[in-house]
C-alpha cells in the first residue's frame, strides 16, 4: 500500500497598522492517501488529518480541481465549513490543483483558529461566505492566506546600502523581494494623540538574479548598518482568485487597539483578485477595529479589480497620549508591498459618510495605484514611494500621505477637506513632487469651508526621525475647485494650508527645519466662486515659494 504524507507548516503574520499585531500560530494539515474512504478528522491538538483515497486522488487529478464539498463542506450557511475549506486547499496545494466553490453554497466560517492556505488558482464563484467574528479564538488568524511555496532566505555579505543604490553585490536564484532592517535607527516617530517611539528603519525593493535593483521602486534610506536582510523569490506564474460574496458579522469586542485580521492575507507576489465582494453586518455601538479584509504584505505585483469592499464603523478609545482618539479601521491594508493596484473597485458605504473610517491604509509601500475606484480615502501612514490616483473619486477622508517620489492625481474628483493632506503625525513630509491634472476638487464634500489644496501641519519642534520636506515641485493643471459653498469671510482657496500659525516672522526658530516647496506651476485653475487662488493664510511661511501661472 502506497501512501504519501505531507505536513504543511505555515507561518503567517499580520503587519498591521501603526499599533502592530502579533503573529498567527502555525497551521498543520496532515494528508495521507490510504485505502478506505476519504475523510477529515481533527486530533486533540487541533491539527487536521485528511485521508484521500487513492481512487479520489486519481479522480481529482484527472479533473484538475477540487471543490470544498469534496472534503465535507455542507455549504448550508449554518455548519462550520472552515476545516473542509482548509483541507481542500491543503490537498490542492500538494497536487497543484485549482479550487472551486459550489455556486449557490453559503459557507459558514466560525471563529475557530484555522487558516485556509491558498497556493493555487481559486474560484469562489457565486458562493457566499459568512465570517462570524462574534466569538473568535485568535483575532490574528486570517481566514485565507495566499502564500508562496518559495522560501525566504537570509542574504549574506551585505553590510550596508545607500539610497538609490542601483546594484548590490549578490547572486540570487532569480528575481527576489529584498527586505532590509536597521533596528538601531528609528524612523516615523509619530507625533500627536497616537504618539510612539517610531519604527525600525525598513526598506523593501526588488533585485534581479545579478543583484540589479529595480529603480522603479528604489532604495529610499541609507543603511550604515544592517541588522536583518532577507530575500524572497518572486513567483513567475500568476495566481488568480475570482468571485466570492463575503459577509463579516462584526466583532463585539471592547473598543481598543486589538485589531482583527479576519480576511484574505496576500503574502505572495504575482496575484490577481477579481470580482470579489465584501460586506459587513452587525456593527453596534462598540467594537474592536479591523486591520483589513484584504491585506497585502511582503510581496509585489498584486492587482485587485472589479471588487466591492466596505468601510467599517468608526469607534473611539484612549490613545497613547491619554486623550480620546478615533481608531483607524480598514477593509484594505497594505504593508511592505510593492506595485499594488486597485482597478475598478468601489465600496458599499457612502464615501462621504463620516460614521465610517476611510477604507484603506498603508505602510512602507511603493508604487501604489488606484484606477477607476470610488473610495472614501487613500492613505499612506509610514511612507509610500510613488503613488498614482487616476479616474477615481475619493470621499470625506480624501488623500492622506507622506513619502517620496512622484504622487500623481489625474482625471479624479477629490471630496476631502484638502486636495492632498500631508499627514502631520508623521511630519507632513513628501520628498519629491506632486502632479495634479484634469481634476475636480470639492472641498469638504460641498460643505461651507475655507479650503486649501495642500494641507498639513509642521511646528519644527518634533524629531520624526528624518528631515521633513514639502514637495519640491507642485504642478497643477486643469483643476476646477467647486467652492460654491463658503463662509462669509471667504477669501478664496489657498494653495497651502496654515502649516504653522506661529511662524509669522523671522523670529520663529525651527529646531528641525522644514524644507519648503521650491515652485508651484499653475495651468488653468478655475473656481466656481470666481475667487482667485491664494498662496496661504500664512503668506510669510511660503514667501520663498515661486508660483508660476501659465
Amino acid at each position: 500500500m502506497k501512501y504519501t504524507l505531507l505536513i504543511f507548516f505555515l507561518f503567517s503574520s499580520i503587519l498591521g497598522m501603526a499599533q502592530g499585531q502579533a503573529k498567527t500560530p502555525s497551521e498543520n494539515v496532515v494528508i495521507t492517501s490510504k485505502k478506505g474512504k476519504t475523510q477529515l478528522q481533527t486530533n486533540e491538538n487541533g491539527e487536521l488529518h485528511l485521508n484521500v483515497s487513492p481512487k479520489d486522488v486519481r479522480k481529482f487529478k484527472t479533473k484538475g480541481l477540487v471543490r470544498y464539498s469534496d472534503f465535507g463542506a455542507r455549504g448550508d450557511g449554518k455548519t462550520d465549513d472552515i476545516d473542509a475549506i482548509a483541507a481542500a486547499h491543503a490537498f490542492a496545494n500538494q497536487h497543484s490543483l485549482s479550487v472551486k466553490a459550489d455556486d449557490g453554497a453559503t459557507y459558514y466560517i466560525s471563529g475557530k483558529n484555522r487558516t485556509a492556505v491558498i497556493r493555487t488558482d481559486t474560484d469562489f464563484g457565486k458562493a457566499a461566505f459568512i465570517i462570524d467574528d462574534t466569538n473568535v479564538q485568535n483575532r490574528n488568524a486570517h481566514v485565507f492566506l495566499v502564500s508562496s511555496g518559495l522560501q525566504s532566505f537570509k542574504l549574506e555579505g551585505v553590510s550596508a546600502l545607500k539610497r538609490n543604490q542601483e546594484k548590490i553585490d549578490v547572486t540570487l536564484p532569480g528575481t527576489c523581494i529584498v527586505t532590509v532592517t536597521n533596528s538601531n535607527v528609528k524612523r516615523y516617530i509619530r507625533f500627536g494623540p497616537n504618539q510612539n517611539n517610531g519604527s525600525s528603519q525598513t526598506d523593501i525593493f526588488i533585485v534581479d538574479k545579478n543583484g540589479k535593483v529595480d529603480m522603479d521602486a528604489p532604495i529610499i534610506w541609507d543603511f550604515d548598518q544592517i541588522t536583518d536582510i532577507t530575500a524572497l523569490p518572486i513567483d513567475d506564474t500568476k495566481l488568480t482568485i475570482t468571485g466570492g460574496r463575503f459577509t463579516t458579522i462584526a466583532n463585539q469586542a471592547e473598543s481598543k487597539y486589538t485589531y482583527y485580521s479576519r480576511g484574505i492575507a496576500i503574502r505572495r507576489s504575482n496575484v490577481l483578485v477579481d470580482g470579489l465582494e465584501h460586506r459587513v453586518t452587525g456593527e453596534g455601538d462598540h467594537g474592536a477595529p479591523y486591520g483589513g479584509f484584504i491585506t497585502v504584505g511582503d510581496c509585489s505585483y498584486v492587482t485587485v479589480q472589479n471588487t466591492i469592499l466596505t468601510g467599517h464603523k468608526m469607534y473611539q478609545t484612549i490613545g497613547a497620549a491619554g486623550v480620546t482618539v478615533s481608531m483607524g479601521t480598514y477593509d484594505i491594508s497594505l504593508n511592505r508591498a510593492l506595485n499594488v493596484s486597485f482597478v475598478n473597485c468601489r465600496q458599499t458605504n457612502d464615501i462621504d459618510d463620516g460614521k465610517y473610517w476611510g477604507i484603506m491604509g498603508s505602510n512602507f509601500c511603493k508604487n501604489l495605484v488606484l484606477d477607476n475606484c470610488v473610495f472614501s480615502r487613500f492613505d499612506a501612514h509610514m511612507g509610500v514611494a510613488n503613488a498614482t490616483i487616476r479616474n477615481s473619486t475619493l470621499g470625506h477622508m480624501g488623500i492622506n500621505a507622506i513619502g517620496s517620489g512622484t504622487f500623481t492625481v489625474e482625471n479624479s474628483t477629490i471630496r476631502g477637506r484638502t486636495l492632498i493632506n500631508l499627514r502631520s503625525d508623521y511630519g507632513s513630509t513628501w520628498q519629491g513632487e506632486f502632479i495634479i491634472r484634469n481634476c475636480k476638487f470639492v472641498p469638504a464634500g460641498g460643505k461651507p469651508t475655507s479650503a486649501s489644496l495642500i494641507g498639513g501641519s509642521y511646528s519644527g519642534q518634533h524629531d520624526f526621525g528624518y528631515t521633513c520636506y514639502m514637495p519640491e515641485r507642485i504642478t497643477i493643471e486643469n483643476l476646477h475647485i467647486d467652492d460654491s459653498k463658503y463662509p462669509e469671510d471667504y477669501q478664496g482657496s489657498a494653495i497651502f494650508g496654515n502649516f504653522n500659525p506661529k511662524m509669522t516672522d523671522d523670529t520663529y526658530v525651527e529646531k528641525f527645519p522644514y524644507v519648503k516647496t521650491r515652485e508651484v506651476i499653475l495651468r488653468k485653475v478655475t473656481t466656481t466662486s470666481g475667487k482667485t487662488l491664494r498662496i496661504s493664510d500664512n503668506p510669510f511661511m511660503f514667501k520663498d515659494v515661486k508660483v508660476i501661472n501659465e
